[in-house]
């Protein structure tokens, strides 16, 4: 089976890269050759610019795939251009949608691909939704041989997955768990949510490559173990070997309070209990499952982090910021205090 991923060294993508060399598959891969590190032994490299459309036909001129994901379409336009390139040229696309376009704020906390779309809070999920209709009305009045896939929360071992974070990463948080400084957990931390270890979410992506099943269809890609978000930071810092000294803030309060996306990333997403129903995956991709619980995967995740000084980048407004919150937070529960004895 010829495969080609556009991106391909990403936080998803490159588990699916490894994954699919191990299959026996012949991969290529369209990038800018960035990360050719985290390149697994036996990729074909197209070294371009996707978005340099007229360099990439030409550098995929007389190649057919049985093959093709894009993991780094965002917008409804870059899809057009994938279209423009690849048809005629693949018996499958997979689109990477998201799980955050279901219904925010949701009806029913488990969550099937048959849950209605529509996000008001989010403009990456609406234009993931976008995509999905643009691609689905393709297959419907063409024929092109398209298969959506929506993650969720999909961890690899370079970042620490995290609920709250500033726009440089998940480090400074760490780096305050490490300082034995209070960490900002959002809501009162009992909501559920999904982490999935990037090489189980391999394991359904790639057995979806040439599946009859999969076309014109949609699957969630999502581990089976549920945890609260308590949990989650509870098992970080095990990992860290730390005490965990949990703040609990607002959803809505962090999002207007700072310049943070909190608006989408948790009233549009985070904040929400979901609990992923797989059952559609599993019928197509039997061999599709849990294997690496999360306090497992955070363990390793923990370990490259802290043993990688390039994943350790520092973020001081958004550290300036967890203080700022806390501390008008802390003025606030004294003020109320002082007039409740007056």
């Amino acid at each position: 089976m010829k495969v080609l991923i556009i991106g391909g060294t990403g936080t998803i993508s490159t588990a699916i890269s490894q994954k699919t060399i191990e299959k026996g598959y012949e991969l290529y891969l369209i990038n800018r050759g960035n990360q050719k590190d985290r390149l697994p032994e036996g990729v074909h490299l197209i070294q371009a610019d996707i978005n340099n459309e007229e360099d990439v036909r030409e550098k995929i001129s007389g190649m057919k795939f049985d093959v093709v994901c894009d993991f780094i379409a965002f917008v409804k336009s870059q899809l057009e251009r994938d279209y423009r390139l690849f048809k005629g040229k693949t018996k499958q696309f997979i689109y990477i949608s998201s799980a955050s376009a279901y219904h925010k704020l949701p009806s029913d906390y488990i969550i099937t691909e048959g849950t209605t779309l529509a996000n008001p809070f989010w403009e990456y999920s609406r234009n993931k939704i976008e995509g999905e209709e643009y691609l689905m009305k393709l297959y419907r009045e063409e024929g092109f041989p398209v298969t959506i896939v929506r993650p969720s929360h999909t961890y690899c071992e370079k970042s620490v997955p995290l609920g709250v974070h500033g726009n440089n990463g998940s480090w400074q948080v760490i780096k305050r768990m490490l300082e034995g400084k209070p960490v900002i957990i959002h809501g009162d931390g009992t909501s559920l949510w999904t982490m999935t270890d990037s090489r189980d979410f391999a394991v359904g992506f790639v057995g979806l490559f040439g599946n009859p099943h999969a076309i014109g269809e949609v699957f969630q890609i999502t581990g089976d173990e549920t945890l609260t978000w308590n949990q989650i930071y509870r098992k970080i810092a095990d990992a860290l070997d730390v005490t965990l000294k949990p703040y609990y803030v607002a959803s809505k309060f962090l999002a207007d309070a700072g310049d943070y996306d909190f608006m989408g990333s948790l009233i549009g997403d985070k904040s929400n209990s979901v609990v992923f129903d797989n059952s559609k995956l599993k019928r197509a991709v039997p061999e599709f499952k849990t294997s690496i619980r999360f306090d497992e995967g955070i363990k390793r995740t923990v370990k490259y982090v802290l043993s990688h000084p390039e994943c350790q980048v520092e973020d001081p407004e958004f550290d300036e910021w967890c203080d700022r919150v806390i501390e008008a937070l802390e003025q606030a529960k004294r003020a109320v205090r002082k007039n409740e004895t007056a």
